[in-house]
């Protein structure tokens, strides 16, 4: 005789959703089908563009921005002071770098970005933005209270710290300079910006020490 467990039932039906993707990316690839079906896109392309923002475009040109500031005060100066002037030498001035401002976090402060609006960024050196970073429940706290959305991502900022929140517009972008870990001040530009991530540079993390990064 058949025995029906609703429990174990139920359990299968959750661990099957739980491995499937999300909608958003389910209609993502059904577009994406039907559009090299139709011959409307190349695959090939498609790739190489991935490629190109994962690879390139995406942060890691930001983390240069920063490795080199840190080891130039006089670039991290012209880069405080004109953000799109200075990072015209690395040829990466593009989509939201045209009014770009550059802010520092130092032991006193602390700057988190956001765009309460919609999802303003400055693509060409950040890449494409975290899903978070265009949700309304970040946008909508991240002014409010952004002491609490930081410890929401591990970072914890004691009291004696300032927190600066800075809404981006499409006239204005931002770029965090996350402050340098200490032992780290022989490394070569290219070993820092390895240390450098992404959300450092929207200011939902702080800490980049390498003993941080190897735990």
């Amino acid at each position: 005789m058949t025995s029906f467990d609703s429990r174990r039932i139920s359990s299968i039906h959750h661990d099957l959703h739980q491995h499937l993707p999300s909608e958003p990316m389910l209609r993502t690839k059904a577009l994406e089908s039907l559009l090299v079906e139709k011959r409307l896109i190349d695959p090939a392309a498609m790739d190489a563009w991935i490629e190109m923002y994962r690879d390139e475009i995406g942060p890691k040109r930001g983390a240069k921005i920063v490795a080199r500031a840190w080891r130039e005060p006089s670039f991290k100066r012209a880069l405080l002071e004109n953000a799109t002037a200075a990072i015209e030498q690395f040829g990466f001035a593009g989509h939201g770098t045209g009014h770009l401002q550059a802010v520092e976090n130092t032991s006193e402060i602390h700057n988190l970005v956001v765009c309460t609006l919609c999802s303003c960024y400055p693509f060409s050196i950040l890449g494409i933005p975290p899903a978070w970073y265009k949700s309304n429940e970040y946008r909508a706290r991240a002014v409010r209270e952004p002491r609490a959305v930081l410890s929401e991502f591990g970072v914890e900022i004691p009291p004696t710290v300032e927190v600066r929140v800075w809404d981006s517009t499409s006239e204005r972008r931002y770029l965090v300079i996350p402050q340098q870990p200490n032992g780290v001040e022989s490394w070569s530009e290219e070993q820092l910006a390895e240390l450098v991530s992404r959300n450092s540079m929207i200011g939902t993390q702080r800490d980049l020490s390498p003993t941080r990064r190897e735990a």
